[in-house]
C-alpha cells in the first residue's frame, strides 16, 4: 500500500483559508473605512447645511429687528402726533371759552370792586384787586359761585388800608375756572345749529 501524505494538502488547505481571512479582514477594514468616510462626509454636509440656515436666520433676524426699530418710530412719531392733536383739539374746543370767561367776570364784578391784576395757571385763575367793602368782596364771591363759568371761589387775603380820605379792603382771590354742564349743552345746540 502507497503511503499517501497529507501534510502539503493541509499547509496549502492553511494558507488559503489564510489567505481568505486575510482578504476578508481587508475588506472588513475597507469596507469600515469607506462607512466612516461616509460618516464624516454626511455630518460635514449636515453642518455645512445648518450653518448656512443659522446665518440665514441671523440675516433675517437682523432684518427684523431693523423693521422693529423702524415700527417703535413710528409709533413714536404717531403718539407725537396724536399728542399734538389732542392739543390742538382742545385748543380749538376751547378758542372761545377765554372769550366766555372775560365776559362772565365783567358781568360778575359787582359795583365798587376794582380788579388789578388776574393770572391764570391752569384751571386756576387768582385775582386780586379792592373793593369798597369786604360785603362787595362777598357779593363778588357769590356771583362767581353762582356762575356759569367758574367754581370754588376762595378768598385768601383781604386787608383793610387807607386810600386817601377812605380805607379800601385789597384782596387777593382764587376761582376755578369750570365750565358747567348747562353751558356745555347750550355751547353744543349752538355749534349743532352753526353746521346744520
Amino acid at each position: 500500500m502507497t503511503r499517501i501524505n497529507l501534510l502539503p494538502w493541509r499547509e496549502i488547505r492553511r494558507r488559503e483559508r489564510d489567505r481568505q481571512i486575510l482578504t476578508g479582514s481587508f475588506l472588513s477594514w475597507m469596507l469600515m473605512g469607506l462607512v466612516v468616510f461616509y460618516g464624516w462626509w454626511h455630518m460635514n454636509g449636515l453642518i455645512d447645511f445648518q450653518s448656512s440656515r443659522n446665518g440665514f436666520l441671523t440675516q433675517e433676524t437682523a432684518k427684523l429687528d431693523k423693521q422693529i426699530k423702524e415700527i417703535r418710530e413710528i409709533k413714536r412719531r404717531k403718539e407725537s402726533l396724536l399728542a399734538r392733536m389732542e392739543v390742538i383739539q382742545s385748543l380749538q374746543s376751547n378758542r372761545t371759552q377765554i372769550v366766555h370767561v372775560f365776559d362772565d367776570l365783567v358781568r360778575k364784578l359787582p359795583k365798587g370792586v376794582y380788579l388789578t391784576s388776574l393770572k391764570k395757571k391752569g384751571k386756576n385763575i387768582t385775582l386780586a384787586g379792592y373793593a369798597q367793602s369786604n360785603a362787595r368782596i362777598s357779593s363778588l364771591m357769590r356771583s362767581l359761585d353762582s356762575s356759569d363759568w367758574f367754581a370754588n371761589p376762595n378768598l385768601n387775603v383781604i386787608n383793610v388800608t387807607p386810600s386817601g380820605e377812605s380805607r379800601v379792603s385789597k384782596f387777593t382771590l382764587q376761582v376755578k375756572e369750570e365750565k358747567k354742564k348747562k353751558q356745555v349743552s347750550l355751547d353744543q345746540q349752538t355749534s349743532a345749529k352753526k353746521t346744520g
